[in-house]
């Protein structure tokens, strides 16, 4: 099976084409978020690199969130544009899932996490079960002092993600044997774990799938309180 592997959910634009579950190449830019101008032609370069018409893509695989709204919007919503005009299968996958394949290590609980502002992360909890990834702790918006204690229950906890710097002090001060990847690559996704995961995805409706930002922007969530009392409306129908 050929496959074309997405995720611009971060600071991150990765990309990825395999065979068989084989690698024949991949794109992976950091520090520039212009996902918007660069993700289509850079999905042209890959797949035209390793001698692949857009027909022959088979199945697209794409990180779904928690991440940047805009960024999300942008993968996901081309993503399911490909499945659907190329006929391909789809697999839609957490993006924290993704990150935390990135700890190839057996017996550990393994804490993804993204940034998300006033001392709150978005996070879940895995651990590795013969060659697959377990949800030990459900994906959600925590407060950190609500990770911090939901995880510190638990023995050899692997911490991951770009900005567990932030966060390492205070996790330290609860959790003093909690261990963090330190190799800089480790820290942010690859398509190449969407790969690897995938053989253990299912295949989801292209119409079906939404991005999967775990909170309501800001607007909405102002949007909500001013009008809690009127008669429920969606607030994009309404704005």
């Amino acid at each position: 099976m050929k496959q074309l592997a997405i995720d611009t959910s971060n600071l991150t634009m990765a990309l990825a084409v395999a065979k068989e579950q084989v690698i024949l190449g991949q794109i992976q830019t950091m520090g520039n978020k212009n996902h918007s101008v660069s993700l289509m032609p850079s999905i042209d370069y890959l797949v035209k690199s390793v001698g692949w018409k857009p027909n022959q893509i088979e199945e697209v695989l794409v990180a779904i969130g928690p991440g940047s709204y805009t960024g999300l919007r942008i993968g996901v919503t081309t993503a399911k544009i490909l499945a659907s005009s190329l006929n391909c299968s789809l697999k839609a996958i957490s993006s924290l899932k993704v990150l935390a394949a990135n700890v190839r290590v057996q017996d550990a609980i393994i804490v993804p996490l993204f940034d998300a502002r006033r001392q709150n992360v978005y996070a879940g909890a895995y651990k590795w079960q013969e060659d697959q990834l377990v949800a030990v702790i459900t994906e959600a918006h925590y407060s950190l002092s609500q990770l911090i204690d939901l995880v510190k229950a638990y023995d050899n906890v692997h911490f991951v993600g770009q900005d567990i710097k932030k966060f390492q002090q205070e996790i330290l001060a609860s959790i003093p044997k909690a261990i963090f990847a330190t190799d800089e690559l480790s820290n942010y996704p690859t398509a190449v774990r969407l790969i690897e995961l995938a053989k253990n995805e299912v295949t989801v409706d292209p119409l079906s799938v939404v991005p999967q930002y775990l909170k309501r922007v800001e607007a909405e969530e102002k949007w909500l309180i001013d009008h809690q009392n009127e008669e429920k409306q969606s607030y994009v129908e309404k704005v």
